[in-house]
């Protein structure tokens, strides 16, 4: 990897911490700039894996004060997110490396359309809202909790948009307070993915390290800073690296 090579992986970690913090899909930054460095794909989502984990801790750090009474929630759902988290690695590792040069486009453009109908499905949530229910999530969120940390541990792309819809439909509770629990629930996603991949599969110790740096900056400034940026700027970025990223994958 060169200098200006590293420069561009750093700054990707930077964007990608900062964007998950506020909307959850900072893969769609990361990974394409590992593919365009020259690193394969499934190394380069391993990588991604380890380095995105600081960049979790720090926006579980920066809404400590929204998490702060939720406890029990996050033990529950967390649960739900470790189990499926830990059989995403799974199939990651288990597949045929084709089945996931074939996959991830199609995950890609799953996550960019998410990204894109966030708004949308936010103020749906929003109107569907009504006061009652399990203060917790029903077995219905643990479910969809799951399946979400399966998608996680295996690429992890827009996770973090998936956990904001699924709990926003399915608890009565602020927005603000529901992405404190998104940030945990990756965090434990990418933190028991990266653990299984630490001894199951190839690491580019330098990329992850970069990215790591970078995603733990880019989660502070998110934290603090970020509900002050523009939403539609952040989601044509994530839209124009995504594109980039499926372009790459698909002609090789």
């Amino acid at each position: 990897m060169t200098f200006w090579e590293a420069i561009a992986v750093l700054v990707a970690g930077v964007g990608a911490g900062m964007i998950n913090v506020i909307v959850g899909s900072g893969t769609l930054i990361t990974f394409p700039v590992l593919l365009a460095v020259g690193i394969p794909p499934v190394t380069a989502n391993v990588s991604n894996s380890f380095g995105l984990v600081p960049g979790s801790l720090s926006g579980v750090i920066g809404y400590r004060r929204e998490l702060a009474d939720q406890g029990r929630r996050v033990l529950r759902l967390g649960t739900a997110s470790l189990l499926g988290g830990l059989l995403g690695a799974l199939l990651l590792i288990k597949l045929p490396s084709g089945a996931f040069d074939a996959i991830v486009p199609v995950l890609i453009l799953l996550a960019l359309v998410l990204v894109v109908v966030q708004p949308r499905v936010a103020k749906a949530v929003a109107a569907r809202r009504r006061p009652g229910g399990d203060p917790d999530g029903s077995p219905v969120l643990l479910v969809g909790v799951f399946l979400t940390g399966i998608y996680g541990g295996y690429f992890g792309a827009a996770q973090g948009v998936l956990l904001m819809a699924l709990m926003g439909m399915l608890l009565q509770e602020e927005l603000q307070r529901i992405n404190a629990v998104k940030n945990a629930l990756a965090l434990i996603v990418n933190a028991v993915a990266a653990l299984f991949f630490l001894f199951t599969s190839t690491v580019n110790w330098t990329a992850a390290g970069l990215i790591a740096v970078g995603s733990l900056v880019g989660g502070l400034v998110g934290a603090k800073v970020g509900r002050r940026l523009p939403p539609a700027a952040l989601r044509g970025v994530i839209v124009v690296v995504g594109l980039a990223a499926v372009t790459k994958l698909l002609l090789g």
